[in-house]
């Protein structure tokens, strides 16, 4: 579906769209844009292509285009189309600032706008209409109105006249009264972004041919992925791509909620383009296998730890067979079924155990959200509950990126900020498994409100649930380190991890209190300096393990029993209190801006990046593309 002149004109009047591409020529006065564009430092984003087959460079090149196609939709989601918003901009500066931004608004500096003419970032984006109060959504309208995978709209009865005089149909939207007067609509993503959509999925299926004689399995799953893009139903895609162990892979679709920082439910378009490193992911295998003993060992009552399978239905008890004289030959067995059977999920086979798998890759393409402000290192996927809970999840390390990172950033960062006689302790071993780890700590814990098993913790805490829970992650993945090794089941010595992990938070505070994993390490920075576990000198920060370990272990206690509780008031006195830079870190902020060390990376990416031109030329060929 084209994107009529109407429908561009409600994305206008949204009030995030404040200045139109004429007047977004101008920086604004005195925002320094080229620092800030200077604390981007450029990688080339690659693989060893050497071991790639011809199919699967192939595959690449579809895959790469699918995603540019994602990229798109997240420009229509933060802000307007990407066409639009670089539309008259001469300044390549400005032109490349917002482009990394995805619009005018700086992402690791709390959203400031940097464009003459242009007010604050509205929380709800393009997600809902300007003004839009989620409060006043009827309590048996909210599971539709906040379904991630629809826009809402106030409905206007002049549309349908608006829609007929151009000659065409009015988009499919349901409507739903709210409690102040006013009727909204909303239209599913399928609908909205289909312009885009209808591309990106010939792609998919373009790579999904190119590899099907080599990985039928990855090429069945791009299928799925297509069939669920236009249904906006994600499940048995994401059960299918938990059982690849695909070279290639791409993590594509509406995902994260990040963007949304009004009510927290909508979810953003993105991809990842991935070479898998067999060797690194071969090393983690073990770690699967222990989750159960880490979770039974998490620092809080049972009550705030998930039982397994609470709503796997269970199949009628066999009665025993009885001989003539009256003897069992069978015993009566009440055995669980096979099929998970819970209101809103399909009913799908219960695998034999969970799924779960520590993966490691090679990042060779990012669109979209993932790509916008700072860069992700690593992936827990998939969201779903009840998902996570049957089927388990993939964590996907980004080994190159992840390096990247470490070099250009967390080494420099810590030799200025971490005492001497400690910054030995800095590697990129204890920097991989701390942020591995993190990926890790997401399926921990609770997934359910302890009094209300009906409601999840993220529909519970809403918009503040991504920082509470990238926060959980955090200090439950540098918790689970610390077992590990008690265990001697790490390699390493436990000062490693917890000086690495310093000196990465200041990494990650330096993204500025609009990002969840900014406001993440703000808390624990905070919780570890309140702790007497970091002592300042005028030399740099000195770690105390023993204090560390033992605030580490209370901080994750703390952030269970607000989550098992859907505690928001606790959670919002947390985040008022401790997820703010105080005066002394922003004094330590300012030395590492001042020292030019950056904040985080940008890419050099794509076919011609990877060479894979030649391929792009004859898949261009095949479609007639190319005159």
């Amino acid at each position: 579906m084209a994107i009529r002149k109407l429908e561009r004109a409600i994305i206008l009047t949204t009030g995030l769209i404040i200045a139109s591409s004429l007047n977004a020529q101008k920086v604004k006065k005195g925002y320094p844009l080229k620092d800030r564009l200077n604390s981007y430092k450029q990688i080339t984003l690659t693989t060893d292509t050497s071991e790639l087959s011809d199919a699967e460079r192939k595959c690449i090149v579809h895959l790469i285009k699918a995603a540019e196609h994602a990229d798109n939709i997240f420009w229509m989601q933060s802000y307007m189309s990407k066409d639009e918003a670089l539309k008259g901009i001469k300044d390549p500066d400005l032109k490349q600032f917002i482009k990394i931004n995805y619009g005018p608004w700086d992402r690791l500096n709390n959203d400031e706008p940097f464009v003459a003419s242009v007010g604050a970032k509205t929380k709800g984006v393009n997600f809902y209409p300007d003004g839009f109060d989620p409060s006043q959504v009827m309590e048996d309208m909210k599971f539709r109105v906040f379904d991630p995978y629809t826009v809402v709209y106030y409905f206007d009865p002049k549309d349908a006249e608006k829609y007929q005089k151009m000659g065409q149909m009015p988009p499919p939207r349901e409507r739903f009264p709210t409690l102040n007067g006013k009727e909204i609509e909303i239209e599913s993503y399928s609908m909205v972004y289909q312009k885009e959509l209808i591309p990106l999925t010939e792609a998919l299926r373009a790579a999904s041919e190119a590899i099907q004689e080599e990985d039928p399995k990855f090429a069945e799953y791009l299928i799925q992925r297509i069939d669920a893009l236009f249904t906006n139903d994600y499940i048995i895609s994401d059960i299918s791509w938990l059982n690849l162990n695909s070279h290639l892979d791409i993590i594509i679709g509406p995902i994260e909620n990040y963007e949304d920082k009004l009510t927290g439910s909508k979810t953003s378009f993105e991809a990842y383009v991935l070479v898998r490193d067999r060797e690194w992911g071969a090393k983690l295998e073990k770690y699967v296998a222990l989750l159960p003993e880490l979770q039974a060992g998490l620092p809080v009552e049972e009550k705030y730890k998930p039982s397994l399978g609470p709503n796997v239905s269970e199949t009628e008890t066999v009665e025993p067979t009885i001989d003539e004289n009256g003897n069992v030959i069978e015993e009566a067995v009440g055995e669980i079924s096979e099929i998970i059977e819970i209101e809103g999920f399909p009913p799908v086979e219960r695998p034999e155990k969970p799924m779960s798998q520590l993966a490691v890759f090679d990042a060779i393409y990012y669109a979209g959200d993932c790509n916008s402000g700072s860069k992700t290192i690593a992936v827990n996927l998939p969201n779903h509950e009840v998902i996570q809970e049957y089927f388990g999840t993939r964590r996907s390390q980004l080994k190159n990126t992840m390096k990247a990172k470490f070099d250009e950033i967390v080494v420099p960062i810590s030799e200025k900020v971490i005492h001497p006689s400690q910054r030995k302790k800095i590697n990129f071993n204890a920097f991989f498994s701390n942020v591995m780890f993190h990926e890790v700590a997401h399926g921990l814990g609770i997934k359910n409100l302890i009094d209300n098993q009906d409601q999840t913790v993220r529909e519970a805490l809403g918009a503040t649930y991504s920082a509470i829970e990238e926060c959980k992650a955090d200090v439950l993945g540098l918790y689970m380190v610390t077992k590990l090794i008690d265990m001697k089941e790490l390699d390493g010595d436990l000062e490693d991890f917890y000086v690495t992990f310093v000196a990465s938070v200041y990494r990650s505070v330096r993204f500025g209190a609009s990002s969840a994993h900014g406001k993440a390490n703000m808390i624990t920075f905070n919780t570890l300096m309140n702790s007497g576990c970091l002592e300042s000198t005028n030399k740099g920060m000195k770690v105390d393990v023993a204090k560390m370990r033992s605030a580490i272990e209370s901080l994750a206690a703390e952030l269970l029993i607000l989550q098992g509780d859907g505690n928001v008031d606790g959670v919002n006195t947390m985040l008022s209190g401790r997820g703010k830079i105080g005066d002394s870190l922003k004094t330590q902020i300012d030395g590492l801006n001042a020292a030019n060390i950056p904040v985080d990376i940008v890419f050099d990416q794509g076919i011609r990046t990877l060479g894979l031109e030649k391929y792009a030329e004859e898949a261009a060929d095949s479609k007639g593309e190319r005159k």
